[in-house]
């Protein structure tokens, strides 16, 4: 991340495709080539794993799985897995319509596994079995508490018996010998994903693109992590919260943010040193080039909420791992190329940390306007405050698209940008995108969205809210050889 680079943020769901949700398919390779031909260096994602409730990449139930549902049909269909004749594809809407996607797709996936058990697939074979091998450290876990969960009805693993819940070691091995096709059914399901993704990562290797990839730094509560490791987190003897992650109220809330993430239990994790972590930022790394963590403040220090609390109001600060916890991933997996997500309030022993850790942050551009006047000069989010090692975006998947924070925003904070871009806000995206490729930050990154000038019905997530979030898609009608020049000529004006 020493040289200047720039690239576009897009997850793998908003791709084009006739399944209903984009996938790891053909029309992702297509977007590499895109990349590739307009000088973008980077690709940046969200978090692959499995969701939830919600369709949150952020809410997984597990942080080393991959998500069955961005399993290419096309790339079963050229291993010999599915037929075409076989599929019957329904009419999707143009965003994702999660309840029919997953029940298309399992049923696909379910086809697969019968087809493969029923057959030889002997190069195949070898392949999954050397795929068990080198992912027994988490899979096992995995699959078992998906079988389960399956088992009932997708019910949270609080709400099970209490022999499962409490991992009882008799239960579960009566539960594995009950269960051994179920299971295994589980296992190949992440067999495709890895080896699909395999080939997503060459590629864009030989296309000379890196992959940033991303990770919240608070895991679901109901998840394989917490069920497998429920020492490492502070819950009580039967399994239940007794503190959640969030943040205190500020500015923008008045009753703070209750996230509902289980808390850590760092002493424990220092004993060990830093086990799980160390194994899970390796499995990253198996995926991605750069990894971008969410919430980097919280190693700091973070906001600890009694479970019982309904807000975020009734909390307390409390140290984080700090550098310690870097220490013990440098020494173990050496120096990572890491971005450090540390927006909104930022304390200086926040800063500090930074500083120690040498990864760069991130600045926003919508971020930067709206800022009361006499604290104009000290705003980190305008570029002339940059410093080079800082990752700057547009904006973000919890941003409305430019044109639409823009449009939507308060007159004087228009005019203001106007003034700033020295524009007449013809192209106020197009201006955006210029400021943030001209800036001295080593790298530059723009969602999709803002290429494409669409304003807020491309917007990907609405913070705070439950339903509507994660179903954007584009078309390539509106991915125009225009703007692929433009980008390409920006990369070349400012060296990046």
């Amino acid at each position: 991340m020493r040289s200047r680079q720039g690239g576009i943020l897009l997850h793998p769901i908003s791709l084009p495709g006739p399944f209903g949700i984009g996938d790891l398919g053909p029309e992702l390779f297509r977007f590499i080539d895109f990349l590739h031909s307009n000088r973008q260096q980077l690709w940046q994602i969200l978090p692959l794993g499995p969701t939830g409730y919600g369709n949150s990449p952020y809410q997984s139930f597990s942080s080393f799985a991959g998500n069955p549902l961005l399993i290419s049909p096309d790339k079963l269909i050229d291993i010999g897995l599915l037929s075409p004749e076989n599929i019957s594809i329904p009419k999707f809407t143009s965003n994702i319509d999660y309840s029919k996607v997953i029940d298309f797709k399992m049923d696909l996936l379910l086809q697969a596994f019968t087809n493969y058990s029923n057959k030889s697939f002997s190069s195949l074979k070898k392949r999954f079995k050397g795929f068990l091998e080198t992912h027994h450290y988490w899979l096992e876990d995995y699959t078992i508490f998906m079988t389960i969960k399956e088992a009932h009805d997708l019910q949270a693993w609080n709400t099970w018996e209490e022999p499962l819940k409490l991992r009882n070691t008799s239960t579960l091995e009566t539960w594995k010998k009950n269960n051994q096709r179920e299971i295994h059914f589980q296992k190949f399901i992440q067999f495709l994903f890895f080896i699909q993704w395999d080939e997503v990562k060459k590629y864009a290797h030989k296309k000379g693109v890196k992959i940033i990839g991303d990770i919240p730094i608070f895991v679901a509560y109901d998840s394989a992590d917490v069920w497998a490791n429920s020492h490492l987190f502070h819950l009580d003897k039967l399994g239940n919260l007794e503190y959640v992650a969030g943040v205190p109220p500020d500015y923008f809330s008045e009753t703070g943010q209750r996230w509902g993430n289980p808390i850590y239990r760092w002493d424990r994790m220092i004993t060990n040193g830093f086990h799980w972590w160390i194994q899970k930022i390796k499995h990253c790394f198996l995926l991605v080039d750069i990894l971008r963590i969410d919430h980097f403040r919280g190693f700091e220090a973070y906001w600890r909420i009694p479970a019982s609390e309904p807000t975020a109001i009734n909390g307390e600060w409390l140290s984080g791992p700090r550098i310690e916890l870097f220490i013990a991933l440098k020494k173990a997996l050496g120096s990572l190329p890491i971005i450090a997500e540390n927006l909104g309030i930022i304390t200086p022993a926040v800063e500090e940390l930074l500083q120690q850790t040498g990864f760069p942050g991130m600045r926003v551009l919508q971020f930067a306007f709206g800022v009361d006047e006499e604290e104009f000069i000290e705003n980190e989010n305008l570029p002339h405050n940059f410093v080079p090692n800082t990752i700057v975006y547009t904006g973000t998947h919890d941003n409305d698209t430019t044109l639409g924070w823009f449009e939507t925003a308060p007159k004087e904070i228009q005019e203001e940008v106007l003034e700033y871009l020295n524009t007449d806000g013809e192209d106020i995206v197009g201006d955006m995108i210029r400021l943030a490729w001209s800036s001295v930050a080593r790298i530059s990154i723009i969602p999709l969205q803002d290429l494409l000038r669409l304003g807020n019905e491309g917007r990907m997530n609405f913070p705070g809210t439950e339903s509507g979030n994660w179903e954007w898609r584009f078309i390539w009608d509106q991915l125009s050889k225009e703007r692929g020049e433009e980008i390409d000529n920006l990369s070349r004006i400012y060296e990046r």
